[in-house]
């Protein structure tokens, strides 16, 4: 299958329909030695993404602002307040009473881009459902596995 190809389907069931019409043209694709299997997609030398084994996407910062143009990939995302941007920005976990809004296609252990004024500044793993994120006011929200900082 055309890498490509597989890379399109697999933004668009992930993060909704239509949503891979927003990738930049020129990628790059590296492939496994071992196996053949697609493993890292780049983007004028920037990491777009990763396939997991399990088939899932392991998205960048870079490629999260660029989807941010979808507006079906927003009930995806989850916005906090000005307190907690700095923390964050380190790679701290983001708590359930610093969130200002959670989109509701937020689902425990998927990847969620962290929003502050609709700028992506980290992506992390939801611990809890959006529903559950919204209810409580205490404990970790979200796991933070890439920001800002780790970039530069």
């Amino acid at each position: 299958m055309d890498p490509l190809i597989k890379l399109k389907y697999t933004i668009d069931i992930l993060f909704g329909h239509n949503t891979s019409k927003f990738l930049p043209k020129p990628m790059t694709f590296f492939f496994s030695h071992k196996n053949g299997r697609l493993r890292n997609v780049y983007y004028n030398d920037q990491l777009l993404c990763t396939l997991r084994i399990d088939g899932g996407l392991a998205i960048s910062i870079f490629l999260a602002a660029m989807l941010l143009k979808n507006a079906k990939f927003l009930t995806y995302c989850l916005a906090v307040d000005k307190v907690s941007k700095p923390f964050i920005e380190k790679g701290r976990s983001v708590f359930c009473n610093h969130v200002t809004w959670c989109g509701k296609n937020v689902h425990i252990q998927s990847d969620v881009p962290v929003l502050y004024q609709n700028k992506v500044i980290a992506i992390g793993k939801a611990m809890l459902s959006s529903e559950m994120i919204i209810s409580q006011s205490r404990g970790v929200a979200v796991k933070i596995r890439n920001s800002l900082k780790c970039h530069r």
